[in-house]
């Protein structure tokens, strides 16, 4: 595992994806200079120091309870595959992926490699069975967000038609969004392998270059990242085709993350002396949530300029905006470095524990040979 994180970071600091990656923080940086500037920072002041400590208490009781929902999608999936793991270790280890999510440059994505080598190694779930488990919650997620954005989406341009957005287009847009995780939802319902039959397709692309070129071609398809697509492939499929009761019980349980989100939202809008119905926060939160998709390191300068715009079409103040940016922002941080700790004393007590030839290390390098068995236990 160590010799995977120090992988890892090399990849990250490479000249060209360092240069990337710097351009969107000058980029996050300037945004979010110029949101302050606009503001009255007295204002954000004043609305963040009324927060009494029992309001503050409260918000992170809440919070702590829609992170618990978060894992529940999760924990089902591998009930379903046969393993039982303690659900308030998944809360945990979720807390620990949700810290590398969120401290890594670009939207949702980060943590999942740690999430498939924490229940693989700690709990001897086989890989196929952890990604499996991974991919399909992923996938749950990723179309039940962009359901809410669509749906939130024509609900702004019906409810605010001067914006001047065209309804054709901003239909265009979220479904265009929507399209990639349920097309993969749906092939994985009707048994289909769709990665694994692009690499067939660059498999006869690839021999027919290399034999008008007179070259040796060996096929993607035998190489040992190929058969970790192929194994987690065919472990989603028989989640998804075989548990279809627990797929039902997962996606109830995206929904009622998103109960939980958009009530922990609407709370925090509350707390800072903003009256907003119900409506108008998911309008807001409609905001924040956009600004998360863009690649900018913890939605830097982007989540106080979506709050500060929202707060002002909706007849709010530009500060009362920033202001529940920043308690949204100092509440992500504060369970972020918790997350960041947890993930440190859990890798520290898994290499303590992992044998002498260090199996468990090779779980991330090459995103795992799945070729281990994942016949489940008996129930």
């Amino acid at each position: 595992m160590t010799r995977a994180l120090r992988k890892r970071a090399r990849q990250w600091f490479q000249p060209g994806r360092l240069a990337v990656q710097l351009i969107w923080l000058a980029l996050a940086i300037a945004l979010l200079w110029l949101t302050l500037r606009a503001v009255d920072l007295r204002e954000v002041w004043e609305r963040l120091r009324r927060l009494e400590p029992e309001q503050i208490g409260l918000l992170l009781l809440i919070n702590l309870a829609v992170l618990a929902t978060f894992s529940l999608r999760w924990w089902l999936l591998l009930l379903a595959q046969g393993y039982r793991i303690s659900y308030a270790l998944l809360i945990g280890y979720r807390l620990a992926t949700f810290a590398v999510s969120y401290f890594t440059p670009g939207p949702h994505f980060g943590g999942e490699p740690l999430q498939v080598y924490l229940v693989s190694s700690r709990h001897g779930v086989p890989l196929s069975a952890s990604v499996a488990a991974v991919v399909v919650d992923k996938t749950l997620e990723m179309t039940t967000n962009f359901t809410f954005l669509t749906l939130g989406a024509l609900f702004l341009v019906q409810a605010h038609p001067m914006l001047g957005i065209g309804q054709t287009q901003l239909l265009f847009t979220t479904v265009a969004l929507l399209l990639a995780p349920l097309s993969l939802l749906i092939a994985l319902l009707a048994g289909g392998r769709p990665l694994s039959a692009l690499l067939k397709v660059f498999d006869r692309m690839g021999q027919r270059w290399s034999a008008y070129r007179g070259s040796a071609f060996r096929p993607f398809t035998e190489t040992r990242w190929a058969r970790a697509i192929y194994n987690s492939e065919a472990q989603s499929v028989a989640l998804c085709r075989n548990h279809p009761g627990f797929l039902l019980l997962a996606v109830g349980a995206s929904l009622l993350s998103w109960g939980a989100i958009i009530g922990e939202f609407w709370l925090m809008t509350a707390v800072l002396g903003m009256r907003l119905t119900i409506a108008e926060a998911i309008t807001a939160l409609l905001a924040a949530r956009i600004a998360i998709l863009l690649p900018m390191p913890a939605a830097i300068g982007a989540l106080e300029a979506s709050q500060a715009l929202a707060m002002r079409m909706l007849g709010q103040s530009s500060a009362a905006g920033v202001s529940l940016s920043l308690l949204i922002r100092a509440r992500d941080v504060l369970f972020g470095v918790a997350g960041l700790g947890l993930a440190g004393a859990l890798l520290a007590r898994s290499q303590k524990s992992a044998p002498s030839t260090d199996e468990s290390g090779a779980v991330l390098p090459e995103l795992l040979d799945l070729s281990s068995g994942s016949t489940p236990p008996e129930r």
